[in-house]
């Protein structure tokens, strides 16, 4: 009897027009509906939300972050813990970035080899930390996420130097490849490689066909979301998704814009994560069908409504949008309340796709949506061209 795969990744429903697809992603710690939006808990926690919330939200996988976690606590506790989900007294499913990203972020902070990332420590201003390949595997291993992705060699989109991006796209594969040397625990935790080119066909192209030559059991679009333009944007995201295996998942990073997950799941991404919604709700701002909502504005302030009608969230149930002015971005409490409707909001929007396309109404709920964000028809460019490429027109 062969050993149980730790993914098993069925497409039960595609789109007849578009390329977007619903399917099932079984993973170690629970069974995941894709298209799925995957909230940021940067250190094994979503700012102002206690796991138990999110199980009630129904939330089925949620992301961490290997560098943050990897200076504090560190991996010796996260591997005494018994990983994070038992550190954190979470069920669900986890998936780890790989701490590349951080090469971006920090930036300043980093310096950049063939052996990995030497980063200033955000903790000890005089200490250094070595991210190497091996060493992200080994943080990632002690974690135990489901879904662990390869370091990468990361270069922002705004950088127009080609020879660089190109050594990043050769160096991702050969980190790759010390990535999955390194992995002691292939039997629970999936590697996920990265495609890096930035805005270059080319070297996107180049990227994806040497990562699939690997085994792998899943593929992120990596290098995206950086400054580009959305019309660069949704061009690169297409084209990835265009010649990566159909059978496996496709998770394109740093993406969870209601708008940017309607037209990628369009254009047949599986997966996004994105800190926007909680970050956002920090400020003050929820979210809904039609737009963002300012609850600091002052119109909000004789305002008994809830924050939408339509939501069926505890918040929505509970709370008017006066009230919620009147605390936003002031206290503890408004952060937990909005970040709290702000998944809730994200979960919908994801089911909703999910059905829609199912039920073969995906085109109809698109054009729908977009109208209900741009009710005077004034619909960006690249919305316009990104859904014509994928044959839906809008109203």
């Amino acid at each position: 009897m062969s050993p149980k795969k730790p993914l098993v990744f069925n497409i039960i429903s595609e789109c007849k027009t578009s390329m977007a697809r619903v399917g099932i992603m079984e993973l170690p710690h629970r069974a995941v509906d894709t298209p799925v939006f995957m909230p940021v808990g940067t250190q094994g926690t979503l700012k102002g939300l206690l796991p138990e919330q999110l199980e009630n939200l129904g939330l089925q996988i949620m992301l961490a972050n290997t560098y943050h976690l990897g200076t504090k606590p560190g991996a010796k506790i996260l591997k005494k813990a018994g990983g994070l989900h038992k550190f954190m007294n979470w069920k669900g499913a986890l998936l780890t970035d790989s701490g590349g990203f951080q090469m971006v972020s920090l930036l300043k902070l980093a310096e950049i080899t063939e052996e990995g990332v030497k980063f200033q420590s955000l903790n000890e201003q005089k200490a250094e930390v070595m991210l190497t390949p091996e060493h992200s595997i080994e943080i990632q291993n002690a974690i135990g996420a489901d879904i662990i992705m390869q370091l990468d060699d990361v270069v922002a989109t705004t950088v127009p130097d080609k020879d660089r991006i190109e050594e990043s796209v050769h160096r991702t594969s050969r980190w790759l490849d010390r990535c999955l040397k390194a992995h002691q625990r292939p039997d629970d935790q999936n590697i996920f490689s990265i495609v890096q080119g930035t805005l270059f066909n080319d070297l996107r192209t180049q990227s994806i066909h040497d990562l699939i030559k690997r085994n792998v059991n899943g593929y992120a679009i990596g290098g995206l979301s950086g400054g580009e333009s959305k019309d660069d944007f949704w061009k690169m995201v297409i084209l990835s998704t265009s010649i990566l295996p159909k059978n496996k998942p496709r998770y394109l990073m740093g993406v969870g814009f209601a708008i940017d997950l309607v037209v990628c799941s369009a254009l047949g991404v599986d997966m996004f994560d994105c800190v926007f919604p909680t970050r956002t709700a920090r400020f003050g701002c929820a979210l809904t069908m039609t737009g963002q909502l300012q609850l600091k504005k002052a119109k909000y302030k004789f305002d008994f409504n809830p924050i939408d009608k339509d939501c069926t969230c505890v918040i929505c149930k509970t709370y008017t949008r006066a009230y919620l002015h009147g605390i936003a971005a002031r206290t503890p409490v408004a952060c937990s309340l909005l970040s709290e409707h702000n998944i809730a909001f994200q979960l919908r929007l994801m089911k909703c796709i999910r059905d829609s396309i199912k039920e073969n109404k995906f085109p109809q709920f698109v054009a729908e949506f977009m109208l209900g964000v741009y009710p005077d028809k004034d619909y960006p460019t690249w919305i316009r061209d990104s859904l014509a490429a994928v044959n839906i027109s809008l109203l």
